[in-house]
């Protein structure tokens, strides 16, 4: 999730990762060690894991649940190939600057990092980081009969590429969906919605601000990952092009038309305060029984299905992205990947690559999800394989109605690794679309002199 502010998503995991080691850190920990000669899954790769024994790599990562299950089998990755991994937990906010500053300087800190993938078209321009394909092509570092490349979610392999090349392995992602209250819906005889058109009126039916139950909420807090992590979306299925004649476009009749309807139903429908919004104060909300609906990641069902905060567990279902009036389905596809830096010398970007192979194996990503020993269990795994693991689905399928079907729906039919611009200069452009978005949300200018205006200050950055 492209968050380039601090976000109490962040705070949740971690809270929740660090309240997890602190109640079952002993045993996590007899777990890992127990499972520290179990390594045959991995050894039955025809590659000689061993082959740089001795290296040792830092790898930058969030703080998050999903990499704290990752670092608590760390010790496993060091008896199957002699390599120490030293872990540096970097929140959001800083990750990508320091990543960056690392790449830019070639000191060679982070062998990988958690990397964004609208960062990829940067890294690739600038030479940063490897190509993975040599090391995927390589028989000596890679057996793909065991790897499983394909096995990968492709959408999350699309936006991890640039020019058909591979540059960070997915980890951990997620795809945006429709979450609504069944209650409320049967009880008004609706449906989940198939269009945006059908959202809008769903959210009209259950607007009752003053019973404090909202029809809608989407993300308004200003940022490149909170509200362009939707609006994007939204543009693309009104058919809004981002590179109209070869030209980055941010304005125009079909920009127009996506912003309105964003606009539109957050100033009708939604709470006056969620213009201040990122996705765990509309997870928040939701889970106290204030808003009727909303559309986000998958990932945000862990909060409004915590038994100790949620009222309404029990009462929720889950539903793809509706279509735009182009007929699209467009989610917001992320993932935090794992790239090579280049500036490492070969040992090293060996030792990365095996690190690498491990972690978004088959084998760990089921041991740091439904697998695990611990309370906090993943629910961005990589793998198709182990989407289809009828464990991890009745884990999942605890989240709610339809869980797993609306998030694979989402991620093998409704993905469009161009939902926003994939271009080096991405990351001042998106903060300058977040701003004029927020802009014509407050009222402070109208929706086409807000995209005229940001259409003018990015030219300028597309011209170098």
């Amino acid at each position: 999730m492209t968050s380039f502010k601090p976000t109490r998503r962040t705070l949740l995991k971690t809270g929740t990762a660090a309240a997890a080691l602190a109640t079952f850190g002993p045993g996590i920990l007899r777990h890992a060690s127990a499972q520290d000669a179990d390594l045959a899954p991995y050894k039955s790769a025809q590659i000689d894991w061993q082959q740089v024994s001795g290296e040792t790599i830092t790898v930058a990562v969030i703080p998050a649940s999903y990499f704290e299950n990752l670092i608590t089998l760390a010790p496993q990755f060091k008896a199957l190939t002699g390599i120490d991994v030293r872990f540096e937990k970097i929140p959001p906010a800083q990750i990508r600057q320091k990543s960056v500053i690392d790449l830019t300087s070639k000191t060679g800190t982070y062998a990988t990092h958690a990397a964004d993938p609208m960062y990829y078209a940067l890294y690739a321009a600038n030479k940063w980081v490897e190509p993975l394909d040599t090391y995927l092509n390589d028989k000596s570092l890679t057996d793909q009969a065991w790897f499983k490349l394909d096995d990968i979610i492709p959408a999350w392999r699309s936006a991890n590429g640039i020019d058909g090349k591979l540059y960070g392995m997915p980890y951990d992602g997620e795809v945006t969906i429709q979450v609504y209250r069944k209650d409320l819906y049967d009880a008004k005889g609706l449906k989940p919605a198939d269009t945006l058109e059908a959202y809008m009126s769903n959210a009209a039916a259950l607007n009752t601000p003053n019973d404090r139950v909202w029809g809608a909420a989407l993300r308004g807090v200003a940022g490149a990952g909170q509200n362009m992590y939707i609006y994007p979306s939204i543009f693309r299925e009104f058919g809004g092009d981002w590179m109209k004649g070869g030209k980055l476009t941010v304005n125009g009749p079909e920009a127009e038309a996506a912003l309105a309807w964003y606009v539109d139903i957050m100033k009708k429908y939604a709470p006056t305060a969620a213009a201040n919004w990122n996705w765990p104060d509309i997870a928040d909300a939701f889970s106290q029984g204030t808003v009727a609906s909303y559309i986000d990641a998958h990932s945000s069902a862990s909060v409004i299905n915590n038994p100790e905060k949620s009222k309404v567990i029990g009462k929720v279902a889950y539903a793809r992205w509706p279509k735009g009036p182009s007929g699209k389905r467009t989610t917001s596809i992320w993932n935090w990947g794992f790239p090579i830096n280049s500036a490492l010398p070969e040992k090293k970007r060996k030792a990365t690559w095996l690190f690498i192979q491990w972690a978004a194996s088959a084998e760990t990503q089921a041991r740091t999800a439904h697998r695990f020993a611990g309370p906090t269990k993943r629910s961005g795994v990589n793998r198709t394989s182990v989407w289809k693991d009828p464990d991890y689905i009745k884990l999942m399928n605890g989240f709610g109605e339809n869980f797993v079907e609306a998030a694979m729906g989402a991620l093998q039919d409704d993905t469009d690794v161009d939902w926003r611009p994939r271009v080096p200069q991405w990351p001042a452009i998106g903060d300058t679309m977040a701003t004029a978005i927020q802009s014509a949300l407050s009222g402070q200018a109208t929706i086409k002199a807000a995209l005229d205006d940001a259409q003018r200050r990015i030219e300028p950055m597309m011209r170098g």
